[in-house]
């Protein structure tokens, strides 16, 4: 009898450890007397996997019981939070962060530009800014989050598995795509005056939207584009400009 009890306690003791093990997807919010608690970054020092922030200060990420969560910006003090089985079972994990407060004499910020959360020792290096399309794909699952749970599915979280099975993925890759060409048509409208399309090009003034749409699908102009060459960039629209009115012209 007294065997038997202790293999109970010992199966319910190996159950238990595995439930802390397990990975969930915690979702959590950040509770500050400041009101701008975007930015702010989350680091699971185990599995070494970031994230920030959202306007509202909510953020998610995969994490289990035992793992230490350390939340730093520029505008709250930093803090670790060893998350508990309790934290993990939350519908929503709240974390409550105080604001950071500095004490400038007279000093305007913006007079400072050296002064951001990489010289401050915050962040190790400046975040990569997003473009809206790229947010959009990024939070869809498209860029990997490397684990070894996800091996089977090549580094591609659930998220972006299930969203490139769904056709989502690829409308929001179209859409990267077509936001990234609407820029290259800002760029070119600034670059150049109309008189240079219509006097040096020859393209009428009511067909200047077309033609640089036209022109942004060009990779060799993309890429020249890329580079800021003006002058390469300008000797190459005469040439897509010649194969451009031949096709629009009406032939006699």
């Amino acid at each position: 009898m007294k065997f038997k009890l202790l293999c109970l306690t010992l199966l319910y003791s190996c159950f238990a450890l595995a439930q802390n093990d397990e990975l969930v997807f915690l979702k959590g919010k950040i509770v500050s007397e400041i009101k701008e608690l975007n930015e702010i970054l989350v680091l699971n020092s185990r599995s070494e996997s970031t994230t920030t922030t959202d306007f509202k200060g909510d953020f998610s990420l995969f994490a289990k019981v035992g793992d230490t969560l350390k939340f730093s910006g520029l505008q709250v003090v930093s803090k670790n939070i060893v998350l508990t089985k309790n934290d993990i079972s939350k519908t929503l994990f709240a974390v409550t962060l105080q604001p950071k407060v500095f004490e400038l004499n007279e000093v305007k910020v913006n007079e400072y530009p050296e002064i951001n959360a990489v010289s401050l020792g915050i962040l190790p290096k400046a975040p990569k800014k997003y473009t809206p399309a790229e947010r959009k794909l990024s939070a869809a699952g498209v860029f990997k989050w490397y684990s070894p749970l996800l091996i089977p599915f090549g580094g591609m979280s659930v998220d972006g598995l299930l969203n490139s099975i769904s056709g989502r993925t690829a409308m929001l890759k179209k859409e990267l795509e077509i936001e990234r060409k609407e820029m290259l048509k800002k760029k070119l409208e600034n670059y150049f005056e109309e008189d240079y399309f219509t006097n040096t090009l020859k393209i009428p003034a009511e067909n200047i939207d077309g033609f640089l749409y036209y022109a942004v699908d060009d990779e060799k102009l993309v890429k020249l584009a890329s580079e800021n060459n003006k002058s390469l960039l300008q000797f190459y629209l005469g040439e897509i400009a010649t194969k451009y009115i031949k096709i629009t012209v009406p032939k006699e």
